[in-house]
């Protein structure tokens, strides 16, 4: 999420929920002794807060009242008081155990909800904890053997509700567990609830020990980070086109159908945006503009942080989500065996719980005052640009994320993960001070909440946890409330990290811009300014040109301004500084000569990309020239703008996909791209117009450099940036030849001269007389690479 597009995440107004009703049961079946009571019965879910606006001197708002005294059918539990540990609904000794903290309330509620009863806004039982027997510090626990066949599970908490001090208790909630493994609500994506909610009432997956799941014997990949090429991609864009032909578009099935395509492509990582429980109904509302309905497409508004998407499994609610589970299991089972690791794009800098204004979910409902980063008189601290900042160094918040990400790991094999405005996790957490932290108070304690911390406790944890510190850890160094980190964040030697600086530097040099020359080389380099000094290495940068949020590629070179009408906010969201350069002409509609330009400045901004020490990630669709109409910011678009268009892909088959698949093939192949430490002089030679004279000077449009590669012997590589072609001098090597490989002005598939190029010898003649001299004529805006070759004995 970049900083300036956080705008449209902020909660303005109150979701749709329904009618608050309390809740009231006559009827009551004594289990035991231990045990104050079993409620059952009819119950309306009530998705409304309490009033957030009542002053100090008044009470809540009253809600109206329903009483349905008859029951549909009781069910019987063995019960005992359970354990502690683990939290969540966990199976064992025949039943299930449930334990949750919660440490201001004053008492809770086990809700018991059949799937059927669910979709009827109904709890089938109420198990009324007591906190004698059913409280252990601050959990609240309990273990039940029964039948849990479709049985769903949720809470109620009673405590003070207070927003003046951070707390929201209100018992006729149904709140979900922060621990539940599935959350069940709506089935299908983009449908109504009854009522037309956007919110209706959810519940998790209870558990069971007959949960299984066939991995054939699927371990860990483990690729060197250095060989990573990474495509950060959308599951619901991906295949959700009518161009996919697919069984099932739009789900984790879906993508499974097409992982070939990036086999193709040379992907070995795929950057999956959030998969986590959210709700794409969040900000559904007519959207004139497009005529159509916004949604909450991106994701990034997490409900639950274990559960994955439901919605979007081809089986939806089924089987109380566990096929939607095992859905997503097969998704990674099936990537890597092709060789391609998953990392997961996670989401704790915020929750869709919102500020104020937003619904009471879980964490708000459990305890606000401990899930959130608030200010003395309960106000949300806003770091994340969406309402709220989860509060991740509070010790019990990030023994959760610990919990959450080993989960993912261990349970569902993903091999790592990109936070989401990861600078949040660095910051203080409220009530910090180092006796909570360190056992002791130090010299210069006075930190505020959310002051950055050099050693924040979560990453410490992260870092060096056994498993976790052995997964892929990347960064979005920065976040909405400014603090910008990147080559500064705290690594452990082992946290890599968005590298945003890459992005610039790269677009300002290859669009033309005067006086980035030597910081355009320090990025062909990995950004060694950044990360040597930290004793970091090449792969602790992830290099890209273009991600999810901004222009994707082919409208960085068609569009100098944004436009995103489209998201119906008068173009008034997304970045207005996108360092782009539309050649010549806005948009689409262009003369031929631009449309050149702009496919020669795509393959420039690519060839850069694969030639970068570091790691690349490319963005979904770029690799065909996907558009999105010059919007920046198309989070809530669950239509073309978003989606691949696989015939639009088709057709770029044997132009700037086929440059793009050669050019992940070459830069694997390439034994020097990707070195795990940064190149010495003794492996790279910078050039200028002429070997070995680099022109590092404010108006150089011109960076040259050679790499000594153990496969392909040697490596020359140009980018001229000009406006104006140049005839560069190649290094002398006796006894060898200069053999071009990569032309980026020349069309396709002269652009790539690989073996298969038809008529590749007639080709090469149109040049070949200013090789023999040592010579290559460079067109304006282009780059090259070529090969050094011995040279032939013509007389031989």
């Amino acid at each position: 999420m970049e900083l300036a597009h956080c705008t449209p995440f902020s909660l303005s107004s109150s979701p749709k929920f329904f009618n608050p009703r309390k809740l009231h049961s006559s009827n009551f079946t004594r289990i035991s002794p231990h045990f104050s009571s079993i409620s059952t019965g009819y119950h309306l879910f009530s998705r409304t807060k309490r009033s957030m606006v009542k002053s100090r001197e008044t009470s809540a708002e009253v809600v109206d009242t329903a009483v349905i005294d008859k029951p549909s059918e009781t069910h019987r539990f063995e019960i005992s008081e359970g354990y502690p540990a683990p939290f969540g609904a966990t199976p064992v000794d025949g039943g299930v155990n449930f334990a949750i903290f919660s440490g201001h309330s004053v008492s809770a509620t086990l809700c018991l909800i059949r799937l059927s009863d669910l979709q009827q806004n109904k709890i089938t039982e109420e198990i009324s904890l007591d906190p004698v027997i059913n409280k252990t510090g601050d959990i609240w626990h309990v273990f039940l053997k029964g039948n849990f066949e479709n049985m769903l599970y949720g809470y109620k908490f009673d405590g003070s509700f207070s927003p003046e001090e951070g707390h929201y208790y209100d018992p006729s909630l149904i709140i979900l567990d922060p621990y539940a493994k599935a959350v069940i609500s709506r089935g299908n994506y983009g449908e109504l609830a009854p009522e037309d909610s956007c919110w209706p009432q959810m519940a998790g997956m209870i558990p069971s020990p007959k949960d299984e799941f066939d991995w054939q014997g699927d371990l860990p990949l483990k690729l060197p980070q250095s060989e990573l090429i990474i495509y950060e991609m959308h599951v619901r864009g991906f295949t959700m086109h009518e161009s996919s032909r697919i069984k099932c578009p739009g789900t984790y099935l879906g993508m499974i159908e097409k992982l070939d395509h990036l086999k193709e492509l040379g992907i070995n990582c795929i950057e999956l945006m959030p998969c986590h429980e959210f709700n794409e109904l969040e900000y559904y509302s007519y959207n004139s503009a497009m005529g159509d309905y916004k949604m909450n497409f991106w994701g990034y508004s997490t409900i639950n942080y274990f559960s994955p998407m439901i919605r979007y499994a081809s089986s939806g609610i089924s089987n109380c989500g566990r096929d939607a589970i095992n859905e997503f299991k097969l998704l990674v089972r099936e990537a890597h065996k092709r060789g391609i690791e998953v990392i997961m794009d996670v989401v704790f800098n915020h929750t869709a719980e919102g500020n104020q204004k937003g619904p009471i979910l879980s964490f708000r409902g459990i305890d606000n005052s401990v899930f959130y980063m608030l200010a003395p008189k309960g106000e949300f601290y806003n770091y994340s640009g969406c309402g709220n900042t989860f509060n991740c160094n509070h010790p019990i918040v990030r023994q959760f994320i610990v919990d959450c990400l080993r989960y993912w790991v261990t349970e569902m094999h993903v091999d790592g993960f990109r936070f989401d405005l990861a600078s949040i996790l660095t910051r203080g957490s409220s009530l910090w001070n180092s006796v909570n932290v360190y056992g002791s108070a130090t010299e210069g304690d006075l930190l505020t909440t959310g002051t950055p911390l050099s050693s924040p406790p979560l990453l410490d944890m992260i870092s060096n946890d056994p498993v976790l510190g052995r997964v892929k850890l990347i960064a979005e160094a920065w976040d909405c409330g400014g603090l910008y980190q990147v080559g500064g964040f705290p690594h452990w030697g082992i946290w890599s990290e968005w590298n945003g600086k890459y992005r610039d530097m790269v677009r300002l040099f290859i669009k033309g811009t005067d006086g980035f020359a030597g910081a355009f080389a320090e990025c062909l380099c990995g950004s060694p300014n950044l990360y040597k000094e930290g004793g970091r290495r090449p792969w602790h940068s992830i290099n890209f040109v273009c991600a999810h949020d901004g222009f994707t590629l082919a409208d960085l070179v068609t569009y100098n301004e944004k436009h995103n009408l489209a998201n119906g906010e008068n173009n008034m969201d997304g970045e207005n500084h996108n360092n782009s350069w539309n050649c010549g002409q806005e948009g689409e509609f262009a003369s031929i000569s631009v449309k050149r330009l702009r496919r020669r400045q795509m393959r420039n901004f690519f060839l850069c990309l694969m030639v970068s020490q570091g790691v690349p990630m490319i963005y979904m669709g770029d690799e065909y020239g996907h558009t999105k109409g010059g919007n920046n910011n198309s989070y809530c678009h669950d239509n073309y703008i978003n989606y691949f268009q696989w015939d639009k892909k088709e057709a770029a088959v044997s132009d700037f996909f086929r440059f793009c698949r050669l050019m992940t093939k070459f830069r694997r192949e390439s034994e020097s791209l990707g070195l795990s430490q940064f190149p010495t002089s003794e492996r790279l030679q910078w050039h200028g117009h002429v070997p070995g004279r680099p022109d590092w000077s404010e108006t150089s449009r011109f960076v040259a450099f050679t790499l000594r590669d153990l496969v392909k012997g040697e490596i020359y590589i140009a980018f001229n940036t000009s406006h104006l072609p140049v005839t560069v001098t190649l290094p002398d090597r006796p006894g060898y030849r200069w053999e071009l490989l990569v032309d980026t002005s020349k069309p396709a598939p002269f652009d790539f001269m690989s073996d298969d190029v038809p008529e590749r010898e007639t080709a090469t003649k149109q040049f070949q007389h200013f090789l023999d001299a040592n010579l290559y004529p460079m067109l304006s805006y282009s780059s090259v690479i070529m090969l050094l070759k011995p040279e032939i004995d013509q007389n031989a």
